[in-house]
Order: structure tokens, then sequence, then C-alpha cells
């Protein structure tokens, strides 16, 4: 008799074996001669070893369907674990366009022609700015671009980063040590990472820096190899600083800048980096630029419609 110990710790445990372990029992339906024991992180099989070396090569595939599509049915169980499959996670018919695999099943896209364009230029430039009003899903597909690359393994890291400018707000005035003071203000980026991944699997690449959210001014002096690094808010950079983040490109990277050139923070007397960049970068091969507008944006109907309202006034 032989017993393998496989630790699911980066996975919740509802997740891959589903509620009243419903996946479980279809699991256990498929290798009989094995006793599969699930226990909080772990799972024990017990049985003849070449009967547990098989049912720990096909969980493992399980494990990474789930990581890849972001939900594990009965029948993605069933599709794997038969023999015929030969194990080959697939994705479900008609989602080729999809970015990423989300939490629960969500699916990730580009939604607007302009979004697509973006995903188009990221694939054939190294770098590329986008530009355009909030709600038109700037940083959320660039963070989808960044998962996927992540899970295709094209890249072992992501990096985003914000420059810590104070939109009308004071962060000295905040509680906390410095990254209490800076989370809420990071908290976008997490928001779509938390779109993307599971839980567990989100802190265990913070934990492990496979993924790192950090403010603009702790990436200087730093070589980014094998990376997909996204500024985000960069109409709030100077041009020393967006020059600093850009100069940090290394082998193998990707590097998305974002930002709405209608809302700049800065002191009046100060040039926003994003502009300077759109006149001396915009004929360099590699580096592209795209631009969102009002029919891009994704949130409330009612968006549109403010930014209209302010864009007359101005």
């Amino acid at each position: 008799m032989s017993e393998k110990l496989i630790n699911i710790e980066s996975f919740h445990p509802l997740d891959i074996f589903g509620a009243n372990d419903q996946n479980l029992e279809v699991i256990r339906n498929f290798f009989p001669k094995l006793k599969i024991v699930s226990r909080d992180n772990y799972v024990k099989v017990f049985g003849e070893e070449s009967d547990t070396v098989e049912f720990e090569e096909k969980f493992n595939t399980l494990l990474l369907h789930f990581e890849k599509f972001g939900r594990l049915t009965k029948t993605d169980i069933g599709l794997l674990l038969n023999s015929e499959s030969n194990g080959a996670a697939m994705a479900p018919e008609g989602q080729n366009d999809v970015l990423v695999h989300g939490k629960n099943g969500m699916l990730i896209k580009a939604r607007t022609a302009n979004q697509r364009k973006l995903v188009e230029s990221s694939l054939k430039n190294d770098l590329v700015f986008v530009i355009g009003p909030a709600g038109t899903g700037k940083t959320y597909t660039a963070v989808a671009m960044a998962v996927r690359a992540l899970k295709n393994k094209e890249i072992q890291r992501i990096i985003l980063t914000r420059p810590a400018v104070e939109a009308g707000e004071n962060l000295g005035f905040l509680p906390g040590d410095l990254k209490e003071k800076l989370d809420p203000y990071m908290q976008p980026l997490y928001d779509a990472l938390g779109d993307m991944l599971p839980t567990q699997k989100l802190l265990q690449y913070i934990e492990e820096r496979v993924i790192e959210i950090a403010p603009l001014a702790f990436m200087r002096g730093r070589t980014l190899n094998n990376a997909f690094a996204i500024l985000d808010e960069a109409q709030n950079t100077t041009p020393s600083q967006l020059k600093m983040f850009l100069t940090r490109m290394g082998a193998a990277a990707k590097f998305i800048v974002t930002g709405d050139i209608t809302q700049i923070d800065l002191p009046k007397h100060q040039t926003s980096g994003l502009l300077h960049a759109q006149k001396i970068l915009n004929d360099i091969p590699g580096i592209d630029f795209v631009y969102l507008d009002k029919s891009d944006i994704i949130r409330h109907k009612l968006v549109g419609k403010i930014i209209d309202a302010y864009s007359k006034e101005t």
C-alpha cells in the first residue's frame, strides 16, 4: 500500500471539491481502488503505488484547469479524468476571445473595439500607452492581459504601480504606517486582481512577490526582467518619474502605461509626464499609443453623461 499527500493550500477546498463535496464524489468514482480523504488543505490518497501516482497526475490536471478557467464543474471533471481526453484542459466552446477566466467562471474579455485594439497592440509592442477617460476599462483590461501572461507562463511576475499623488486628499493625515496609508490608494488594482484570481492564489502570489503592487517611487533603481509591468494613473507622473519607470524595462518585459489626461492632479505649474511622453515617444517602433473614448465606457450609463457635462464646462 502507498500513501500520497497532496497540498492544495493555494485553493479553497470548496472551489475544488464543490458544495457538499459533490466534485469529490465524482473524483472518487473515477478511482474506485483508492481511498481519498480531504482534510483542510491536503488530500490524502491510499492505494497501490501505480494508482496513487496516476491519481496525483490527474488531480493536478484538475487544479491546473481551475487555475486557468476559474471553475471546476462535475462536467469538467468527467472530461478531464476520462482517459480519452488525455488530461487536456479545454476552454468552453466559443470563448477564444476571453482574456482570463476569473473567479466563479467569470469571463473577462475586451468588450469594446478600442479595448480589443489595446489587446492587439500589446501583442505586437512591448510598450503601450493607453489614454482615455474614467470607466473605459484601461486598467482592468491591462491587468487581465498581465494575469493571462502569468497563467500562460509568458512572464514570471506582475508589477502594478501608481504615482502616490494625492487627488485632493492628504495621505499624511491617514492613520497607520506607509503601507496602510497607501493600500486604499492601490485598491483599484487589488479589486481587478480579485476578480481574476482565487483569493488564496492571489495572497500566495503577493506573499511570494510574484505579484507586486507598489508606489511608483519604489521602482527606482530596479530592472524588471520577465515581468508584465503596468503603470496606472500616469497622468500624475512628472516627466522624470515616467522616464524612470520606462527605463526599468528589462529583458522579456511588457509595459503598459495607462492614464486619463482630463484628470491631472499635479500642481498647475508641473508638466504631466504622460503629456510629455505623447510628444516625444510617438514615432518610436515598438511603442504604441491606444486611445479610448466615451464609447468605451463600461461603467454605469450615467458616467458617460457626467464626463460630457464636465468636458463642456471646461
